[in-house]
């Protein structure tokens, strides 16, 4: 039977080269993104979409609806969310960092709530939430992200505690600066490669977690900053 995965976030950049990624491995694909670009992506790698939001409770749900209607199971879920606020620590206001936790930390909750109940009855399943090379060393230019990706973190090794008995497991993939950005040559200098990531390279690493190529790793924060952060 055809495997299927879910992966929000695939107008552009990293999720869109995860969607492609999964394509080439024969995974049938459900999208979503705000905007059209989802549904473009899906006609040519022939999978389904949703236009929506990540924080958006039954814009999710309406997602996982379609992927079930059109495939009846889930074997990935890739979480890819946007950047939330950022500003000067504590001059960011309360409502930002609600924001930020509406968009970072309550969809990761709200779709392993929706793809569990599936990946139990069908005896497994992978989950990766891309978060940031930040989330174990907290930088003040991206502090709301700072905060809510570590959180991403815990929940996912909680999880992963949870229900491997089941065959479900959970990882996150840490990016550093990537490509699919506008970013200035500064960002490319701080890591040890001397460059940006490629898209493709961050979606390689994300499939993997999500195939059975990584099927004893589970709970994990996998870095793939090109050497940025430096704890060992």
């Amino acid at each position: 039977m055809k495997k299927a995965a879910i992966v929000t976030g695939a107008g552009k950049g990293m999720g869109a080269a995860v969607a492609r990624e999964l394509h080439a491995r024969g995974y049938g694909l459900a999208l979503m993104s705000p905007s059209e670009r989802c549904e473009a992506l899906a006609a040519e790698l022939g999978g389904v979409a949703r236009r929506g939001y990540v924080e958006s409770a039954e814009d999710t749900k309406a997602l996982f609806d379609l992927a079930m209607k059109t495939y009846g199971r889930v074997d990935a879920l890739l979480i890819h969310v946007g950047g939330p606020p950022k500003g000067d620590l504590l001059e960011i206001p309360e409502t930002d960092w609600d924001k930020a936790h509406e968009m970072v930390l309550k969809p990761v909750i709200r779709l392993c709530k929706l793809v569990t109940p599936v990946m139990e009855k069908q005896g497994g399943g992978s989950i990766v939430a891309i978060t940031t090379f930040s989330a174990f060393e907290p930088s003040l230019t991206f502090p709301t992200s700072s905060v809510y990706r570590v959180g991403v973190s815990s929940f996912s090794k909680l999880y992963s505690d949870r229900y491997g008995a089941a065959n479900i497991r959970m990882n996150c993939l840490l990016p550093g600066f990537t490509d699919s950005l506008d970013l200035p040559q500064k960002f490319a200098d701080m890591s040890a490669l001397g460059r940006l990531a490629r898209a493709e390279e961050q979606a390689k690493a994300a499939v993997f977690l999500l195939s059975e190529d990584s099927g004893y790793i589970t709970g994990q924060s996998l870095r793939v900053d090109g050497g940025v952060t430096r704890h060992m």
